[in-house]
């Protein structure tokens, strides 16, 4: 559409600084190369706001007050029959438009505090790089056109995150981080792609607006009457489809590899964790959500409950963990986890899609105070240099804005009102209460552990103990402080956008109204969660110390975070690698390998017995010339005098 051709420099700029950084970085000062990604990522802010602006105010909405979807430009790239093919383009739709301001903000945001922090790093000009070409990757995601578009992006999105994470590629546990997550993504997108080609293939379309119109008849109605194993075909390809997304968000039992992810750069924690990356699988699943409402329902289901499982679990770790990055780890597994199981128990409609609005509002609150989490934790670690809370304590006074930020954001994490989290939260608890109550008390329980462990986590870094510490802990410079000042305005008062105005699972704006019942009660059960955490950490005590050993066989296997990662890897070691992968290794051994080298056995054997006809000796080539004569002339007089006789 031509209203929105400038658009198409959202996508361009970041390609652009990707090439000039990566390529030309290096004669570039940092600082030069640190403001000129910096600028760019404002350009496209600007250009993103604009885009939201005109699209949700101005163009969008249809004659019938629907958001309609936008193709800003549309191109065939790869034909394999007159339906199915491969495009390019840009579409813009209310969750597209909304993930492009949350994308653009937040890796801005990243973008000026690295300034600060990343000074005087090795590799500054390639750190901004890799944030130009992650930007892209998860900008060109939520754009796309069609599920195999987005599967490129996605995939481009897995190698961004592994250049972040092993960015300290001389620390053997980066490379190993970086390594583990992406090998635990790339098993999950191995089913992601199944899927895709198993709904391509019944559906004859990649396109989305082709498997969404109508509520999703085309899916429903090109599998109808197929099944496997009890399940039809299309449950099938979205259950694979959601598997790739639990991956990418890191939903149990592939939350392994997000924990680890931490070695990378702290501001890369937060655009990895904050707005790219691992809200992905959320995307994905709300993307295609008319299919899995229309065709699938009863993997709303499993969505729902993997959600709900994992924010419980996640939950309670983070209450064990004493690394201020892996508490907000798994922070943020348990509210991608809520997203997810907002979107498990939701209908399709404006009121029956609550669950929807409420996961996608979820999603846009919970970017911008986690990405603060994440950047006060650098402020944090950039004054005392170390990750660990029992290196911390006391800091209230000497690092003032990082205490108030980070406060900001502890109670809009906690749903305290009137901050951020309390009104996404506050929806997603009503959506499951009204349509799965064993999820909403799960959910509920989640919160409160919530509101504990990250009250765990402040009162221990800003108060708890005074410490004594070898270098003066001070404040971060303005690059550093502005951000944080910034991302707390938004954290703050983002539960003020009316989101159902502009969000919802079928276009249609409506009111959306806080449920008092729920909303009083999850207040009490944070405020419960906070009151426990202010009793054990506000100060120094033996309490939590007994409380631990009381428990100590529970908090150990909590602490040890339920040994998944050893499961994970006795299942690698002693079964696929040990069993599948030693079978399938004999089996190449001896029949493939064992095939191909017998043909190069009989051709070589078959080569040295008729080398001998190519001696060079001119009396052997004669030799041979007049036998062939006599032959033929025998042969030829043979048959004529049996001709003849005949």
């Amino acid at each position: 559409m031509d209203a929105f051709n400038y658009s198409i420099l959202i996508l361009v700029l970041p390609v652009v600084m990707f090439l000039i950084l990566g390529l030309g970085g290096k004669y570039m000062k940092p600082v030069i190369a640190g403001t000129l990604g910096s600028l760019s990522l404002a350009v496209m802010a600007v250009l993103a706001y604009t885009t939201a602006y005109q699209y949700f105010f101005e163009v969008g909405k249809g004659a019938d007050g629907v958001y309609q979807a936008i193709n800003v430009f549309h191109f065939q790239w790869l034909r394999f029959t007159d339906t199915l093919h491969i495009d390019l383009g840009m579409y813009l739709d209310p969750i597209s438009v909304m993930m492009l301001v949350v994308i653009t903000t937040v890796s801005l945001m990243v973008h000026v505090y690295s300034l600060g922090y990343m000074k005087g790093e090795k590799g500054f000009q390639r750190y901004y790089a890799f944030l130009s070409l992650f930007s892209f990757a998860m900008l060109g995601l939520v754009v796309a056109t069609n599920i195999f578009q987005m599967y490129i992006f996605w995939e481009l999105v897995g190698v961004s995150s592994f250049l972040l994470i092993s960015f300290y590629y001389v620390k053997p546990s980066a490379v190993a981080a970086s390594k583990k997550a992406f090998i635990v993504t790339r098993f999950a997108d191995f089913f992601f792609l199944v899927g895709i080609l198993l709904l391509s293939y019944f559906t004859g379309t990649f396109d989305f607006a082709t498997l969404t119109a109508s509520n999703a008849d085309i899916c429903v109605s090109s599998t109808a009457g197929m099944s496997f194993l009890g399940m039809s075909v299309l449950s099938w390809a979205m259950l694979l489809i959601f598997m790739g997304g639990a991956g990418k968000s890191a939903m149990m039992p592939f939350h392994i590899w997000l924990p680890d992810a931490m070695e990378g750069p702290t501001p890369a924690s937060a655009l990895i964790h904050a707005a790219t990356m691992v809200v992905a699988g959320v995307f994905l699943v709300a993307r295609l959500f008319p299919i899995y409402h229309f065709g699938a329902p009863e993997i709303l289901t499993v969505i729902a409950w993997v959600g709900a499982i994992t924010a419980l679990f996640a939950a309670v770790v983070a209450c064990t963990q004493t690394d201020i990055k892996r508490v907000l780890a798994f922070s943020t597994i348990s509210q991608i986890a809520f997203m997810l199981t907002s979107l498990g128990v939701s209908k399709f409609g404006d009121h029956e899609g609550l669950g929807y609005m409420a996961g996608m509002f979820h999603l846009f609150t919970h970017a911008f105070f986690k990405a603060l989490l994440f950047l006060c934790a650098g402020a944090i670690i950039h004054a005392v240099h170390s990750n660990e809370m029992g290196d911390m304590g006391g800091l209230a006074k000497k690092l003032p804005i990082t205490c108030i930020t980070f406060g900001i954001a502890w109670l809009a994490i906690a749903g305290i009102y009137p901050f951020s989290g309390f009104f996404s939260k506050d929806e997603i608890l009503a959506a499951a209460m009204e349509h799965n109550f064993p999820i909403y008390i799960i959910l509920s329980v989640a919160a409160g552990l919530t509101a504990f462990y990250m009250t765990r986590l402040y009162l221990r870094i800003f108060f708890y103990e005074k410490k004594h510490y070898h270098h003066e802990p001070h404040e971060a410079g303005p690059s550093m402080a502005i951000p944080l000042i910034i991302l707390a305005v938004f954290a703050f008062g983002a539960g003020f956008v009316p989101f159902s105005k502009f969000v919802t699972s079928d276009g249609v704006p409506y009111d959306a109204h806080i449920n008092m019942q729920v909303a009083v009660t999850s207040v009490l059960i944070s405020l419960v969660g906070i009151g426990i955490g202010f009793r054990l950490y506000f100060k120094k005590n033996d309490i939590p110390d007994k409380i631990a050993a009381s428990i100590s066989t529970f908090y150990k296997w909590a602490h040890n975070k339920f040994y998944f990662d050893e499961l994970w890897l006795y299942v690698t070691r002693n079964i696929i690698f040990k069993r599948i992968s030693a079978t399938i290794a004999w089996f190449d051994k001896k029949f493939v390998d064992g095939f191909m080298d017998s043909l190069a056995y009989v051709t070589q054997a078959a080569s040295s017995t008729i080398k001998n006809f190519q001696s060079g000796y001119i009396q052997q080539y004669a030799l041979a010339y007049l036998l062939g004569a006599l032959i033929l002339v025998v042969g030829f007089g043979g048959w004529l005098i049996a001709f003849i006789c005949k």
